[in-house]
């Protein structure tokens, strides 16, 4: 049986992209949990307050954990279908976190599946 190059061509092309997947990573990060319209809209580095990142999530927003280096985290579920993780962060709207998960890369974006958050200690 022949095979013409239009047929085999794109099949090779997925083939490549499957093996070029790397498997997440679990990471540990630390940053701020804020609502995501504000670490857009107002490139803030930290949140404004507690109370505005928690009316914000309330209201619709989807937290996230912004990094000092200004990575923004996007908290998503390893589910399907998905559900919003604002509940695991709302806790901490507004404070600095240490959260652990699998991160996962695409189009400039990074999200990340949270197996553990808890607020950063602070030194004494």
């Amino acid at each position: 049986m022949k095979h013409s190059i239009a047929t085999v061509l794109p099949l090779a092309l997925v083939m490549i992209s499957f093996a070029a997947t790397e498997p997440a990573k679990t990471v540990t990060v630390k940053g701020y949990v804020l609502d995501s319209a504000c670490a857009f809209t107002k490139g803030l580095k930290k949140p404004i307050s507690g109370e505005c990142a928690t009316a914000c999530a309330k209201a619709g927003s989807p937290l996230v954990i912004l990094s000092s280096a200004g990575t923004i985290y996007w908290p998503i579920a390893d589910t399907t279908p998905s559900s919003s993780q604002n509940d695991k962060l709302l806790p901490f709207a507004g404070q600095t976190v240490t959260v652990s998960g699998k991160i996962f890369q695409r189009g400039g974006s990074t999200a990340i599946v949270i197996s553990k958050v808890e607020p950063l200690s602070k030194k004494k």
